[in-house]
């Protein structure tokens, strides 16, 4: 399956559907009097967030999506059917935006709920509704309401308890594919990886997701390589998983080259918990894997850890250190939803920022 985290969709509820003019017509039965019906309502659209889609490769095809209209109200005070609501269904951490790519209105995150995002346009009144006592016989009724239109944006921010980040070549793919059921591509040249990748890491008992992202390299966030676009894709994550090349000359450089893209980014990844290890190790041997180990802690300021991906050498101790971060912040998380006020899925138009008409 293709992989697709952006896609821009033109939404359209139902138009309501117009009264009916119409009078009673019976054998024996003189001067019946007003009898149309009201008109239907126009459909809703709703979304609705489903556990089991990890892309929106389907809004590549099908971008126009319309609720059913109203049907005219009927002779006999017979109302129009409603029109049929249209519900879309979208991945676990799909954010909806508005039209400017900037104004999220959603931000969808909980799997099975349901939001109303459309109104359908209101039925119009049939004769029969302006019946009085003076008026005995209206000609009168009123059209549908139209429904709402909008154009909007979809973006997907994979769900996944830690991230890996690191320059190209770095072994995040191989990292990911030793510790979890993932297969990545992995080859030995830059960008093997261009679509970000999930697995299901188990240490010590205990199971998160992994995110692989492709590779970060110097003035990402200017559009070089395939830029920054990626990093949507861990802004969710407890902790960030920094793999360095331990066998390239400048180590603290591609370091900083990192960190520098992820500041440049912005929406506080770098103020979130970092692991860093120095990757394919067995390559170097022990002390020189040691001395670069010590360089770049010096350089950093912070603990640095070493592994081989490729050997399972120190894998297992750099999965204890990220769990560790993420049971913190599932902790942070779950005592913050347990203050949170209950919420029935629900959520009014009026609440997304629409303007009263």
């Amino acid at each position: 399956m293709k992989f697709l985290d952006e896609a821009k969709i033109y939404l359209e509820s139902g138009k309501g559907g117009p009264g009916c003019v119409a009078f009673r017509r019976e054998k024996y039965i003189d001067m019946g009097g007003p009898d149309g019906g009201n008109g239907g309502r126009g459909g809703h659209i709703w979304f609705e967030v489903v556990a089991n889609l990890n892309t929106l490769i389907d809004f590549r095809y099908t971008q126009h999506f319309r609720a059913q209209h109203g049907e005219n109200g009927k002779g006999s005070n017979m109302s129009g059917s409603d029109g049929k609501d249209l519900v879309i269904r979208v991945p676990v951490g799909t954010v909806i935006l508005d039209e400017d790519k900037e104004t999220v209105l959603l931000d969808l995150v909980t799997p099975g709920e349901k939001i109303l995002f459309l109104r359908g346009g209101d039925g119009g009144f049939g004769n029969a509704h302006y019946k009085t006592a003076t008026n005995r016989a209206p000609r009168k009724f009123s059209p549908g309401w139209p429904g709402e239109e909008r154009a909007i944006w979809l973006r997907l921010k994979l769900i996944a308890d830690a991230g890996i980040i690191g320059l190209p070549n770095a072994g995040k793919s191989t990292f990911l594919s030793v510790t979890s059921r993932a297969r990545p591509k992995i080859a030995d040249y830059p960008f093997t990886t261009l679509a970000p990748n999930l697995g299901v890491v188990r240490s010590h008992d205990h199971e998160f997701v992994l995110a692989d992202i492709p590779g970060l390299i110097e003035g990402a966030h200017e559009g070089h390589g395939l830029g920054t676009r990626f990093l949507g894709h861990v802004e969710r994550t407890q902790v960030l998983l920094h793999v360095i090349d331990a066998t390239q000359d400048d180590i603290v450089g591609a370091y900083k080259t990192i960190r520098g893209e992820l500041k440049a980014y912005g929406q506080g990844l770098a103020k979130k918990p970092e692991v860093i290890v120095l990757n394919k190790c067995d390559a170097l041997g022990p002390e020189l894997a040691e001395d670069q180990r010590q360089i770049l802690a010096k350089a950093t300021r912070k603990k640095v850890y070493t592994m081989s991906a490729a050997t399972h050498q120190g894998i297992d101790e750099a999965l204890a250190l990220v769990w560790e971060h993420v049971r913190k912040g599932r902790e942070k998380e779950a005592k913050a939803a347990a203050e949170q006020p209950a919420h029935d899925g629900y959520v009014e138009p009026a609440d997304l920022g629409f303007e009263e008409e």
